[in-house]
């Protein structure tokens, strides 16, 4: 009898096992199924692509010399522009940031604008983030998501490269090693 009962508790723990097992893959299967249509909508909301003009606008520039500065795009026009959307709690965005800074000395100069545009909800933390590394080159703060839902930003970072004529170049989403950024911010160098 007791065999009768191990064989039976056999069989009952095989079909659990086939269960869990069967239940895992259902689960890996809509996993991948909802990753496919979540990025497939993504991709469709696509507002702002290559050769598109971007939306103007206008943001308080958090490290500028006075309280009421502003920074439009427009006003950037014959310059290339390095156009970065991050967030302060984006790991990705704060690597990138160290070679944003090296490099922007020498574009500025060169006629290439980086705007670091944060879309953090305060902007207590953007401000300690420019403090710990140094940042000069202008950050504003679209604490309401005005220009990140106007350009249809998803993933952070995703960074524009903007032509002198104001077309957009480049649209890069992910984060950017020094040589690619230095190759982008090279395309978008006006033509002396």
């Amino acid at each position: 009898m007791s065999n009768t009962t191990e064989r039976s508790k056999n069989k009952t723990d095989k079909k659990k096992k086939r269960l869990i097992f069967r239940f895992v893959i259902l689960i890996l299967l809509f996993s991948a199924l909802l990753f496919a249509v979540i990025s497939n909508v993504t991709e469709d909301e696509v507002k702002v692509d290559i050769g598109d003009v971007p939306p103007n606008f206008e943001l308080t520039h958090v490290n500028g010399d006075g309280e009421d500065d502003k920074i439009t795009l427009s006003e950037l026009e014959g310059k290339g522009v390095m156009l970065n959307f991050w967030a302060t709690y984006c790991k990705p965005c704060e690597e990138e940031m160290p070679y944003m800074e090296s490099l922007y000395p020498e574009y500025k100069e060169k006629g290439v604008e980086i705007v670091a545009v944060s879309v953090d909800l305060t902007r207590f933390v953007v401000d300690n983030f420019i403090e710990k590394y140094q940042l000069t080159f202008p950050v504003v703060h679209d604490n309401k998501n005005q220009v990140m839902d106007a350009y249809g930003i998803g993933p952070l970072p995703t960074t524009f490269f903007i032509n002198p004529d104001g077309t957009i170049e480049e649209r890069v989403i992910g984060p950017l090693t020094l040589d690619r950024l230095e190759g982008y911010l090279k395309q978008i160098q006006p033509i002396e």
